[in-house]
């Protein structure tokens, strides 16, 4: 079964709100916003905001715009099964639209709010995240799939983590991606830990302690 790259609307993302939109007014003045990866929905990520315990911050964990072809429920954010990566571009146009439509919903601004994702999720938080002027960005075992170029609004630290031991996203492709965004100029901050493609503890201590 082959993806469905059919025209989709530039802002149709769905999302999962953290806090619940139907619960009380937030006074968090922070917005995170995360991906997910190749195969899983909004859902696989979502039990990190409590564990993360983050009351400055909203999230929003967002749905990819295309159905996995293998796997039912599971959502993609382009083709991963070639090297044409068939719906990037949709997928790119889709996701900042949704971005630069948050402050209306939320009262939080760009510059205050952060851009993250796992594997699949983490190679789209760095090719939006990289053209727009957010607080900060992370890639949780992801990667890049273009050469970057240097933006003018390029201003927001950067924090890649990875495996040593990934055996779905190997971790040399970590190693060039930090290698290109330090070329632009880049502030990055790189881990490597030794675990395979996941998202442990000590992954998350290191990640909340880049957002606090």
């Amino acid at each position: 079964m082959a993806l469905d790259f059919s025209a989709h609307p530039a802002a149709d993302l769905s999302a999962i709100a953290y806090p619940d939109r139907g619960s009380s007014p937030s006074e968090s003045d922070r917005l995170l916003v995360m991906l997910h990866g190749w195969g899983a929905d909004a859902r696989d990520l979502a039990d990190l905001a409590p564990m993360l315990d983050l009351p400055n911050y909203q999230w929003r964990f967002v749905n990819a715009p295309f159905a996995h072809p293998q796997i039912p429920g599971g959502r993609a954010w382009y083709d991963l099964e070639n090297q044409s990566f068939a719906g990037l571009a949709q997928a790119k146009q889709s996701l900042r639209a949704y971005l630069l439509s948050l402050e209306a919903e939320t009262g939080i601004p760009l510059a205050r709010t952060v851009l993250g994702g796992f594997s699949q999720g983490g190679a789209m938080a760095l090719d939006v995240g990289l053209t727009l002027p957010l607080a900060k960005i992370f890639s949780l075992s992801g990667y890049l799939h273009f050469q970057p170029e240097t933006q003018p609004s390029l201003t927001a630290p950067i924090l890649l983590i990875h495996g040593s031991a990934d055996l779905v996203v190997p971790v040399a492709m970590a190693q060039q991606t930090r290698a290109e965004l330090e070329r632009i100029g880049a502030a990055v901050e790189y881990q490597e830990f030794p675990m395979g493609h996941e998202i442990p503890p000590m992954v998350l201590a290191r990640l909340k302690a880049f957002l606090s």
